[in-house]
């Protein structure tokens, strides 16, 4: 069966003009044409059309959707399901945050106790599964799937006080880094306590200190986009080249 554009259009919920962008980057072309110059989809561009669309929804690029899809090693069914483990745990985040909005309520009414650690329990798992779905391959690559876990119960199990005194405590760190834009000394207190606070900051999530370990993460601050991204973005400047340079210079063991 062959579908118009704007048949496609209307049942991805997408627009023409975006199937004609896909066409241009080489990402979706279409089957054929017809005699009107019009384009045509067929049974294998719906199929990867809706490839496209979920890898979009998890936020990836056009480009390494691109790459993906015509990886001789790709297979539909095997992305398919990764699609909805992902799926899955998007899902048991958002619930997570509804139980705790929903007790949060109860609370508020008065109908129902909580504890502190009840309170911030939604907060901590979505900080922690976003961090899981933004780098979370790249740090089990790194530290390994035992040390990962290990932090991630860690932060789990932080109290109301040090989830609260982590949060100071990179308020803190930015500050810090602010200052040190302005003379770029490493030889300066600033940068020292940069490195300091950096160092007590990860330790409400690190199971155990290593200065190598510590240097390594601040290769992937300035190697990952993503990772220089939240600190420069934060910052509203470049910090992040400063931040890895005052861990180099200061991180011991």
């Amino acid at each position: 069966m062959k579908y118009s554009i704007k048949q496609v259009a209307d049942m991805s919920g997408i627009s023409t003009r975006t199937l004609r962008y896909y066409d241009q980057i080489d990402l979706l072309k279409p089957a054929e044409f017809s005699d009107s110059g019009y384009r045509l989809y067929r049974e294998k561009e719906i199929n990867r059309l809706q490839q496209i669309l979920l890898y979009r929804s998890l936020g990836i690029k056009l480009e390494q959707i691109h790459s993906i899809l015509d990886d001789p090693a790709f297979h539909t069914l095997t992305a398919l399901e990764e699609h909805q483990r992902k799926l899955e745990a998007e899902k048991d985040k958002i619930n997570q945050l509804l139980a705790t909005v929903k007790k949060t309520i109860q609370y508020t009414k008065g109908e129902i106790t909580m504890t502190a650690e009840e309170k911030f329990e939604g907060f901590k798992k979505k900080r922690l599964e976003e961090n899981e779905r933004l780098y979370g391959e790249e740090i089990r690559e790194k530290y390994g799937e035992e040390t990962i876990e290990k932090s991630n119960e860690k932060f789990m199990n932080l109290s109301e006080a040090d989830f609260q005194k982590m949060g100071r405590i990179e308020d803190e760190l930015f500050a810090k880094l602010e200052q040190l834009t302005e003379t770029k000394d490493l030889d300066t207190s600033e940068a020292k306590e940069v490195y300091e606070l950096h160092k007590q900051w990860l330790m409400y999530s690190w199971p155990n200190y290593s200065a190598e370990a510590h240097k390594g993460l601040a290769q992937m601050y300035i190697a990952d986009e993503r990772f220089a991204k939240h600190y420069n973005s934060r910052a509203g400047k470049e910090v992040v080249s400063l931040l890895h340079d005052a861990i180099v210079k200061y991180a011991k063991d």
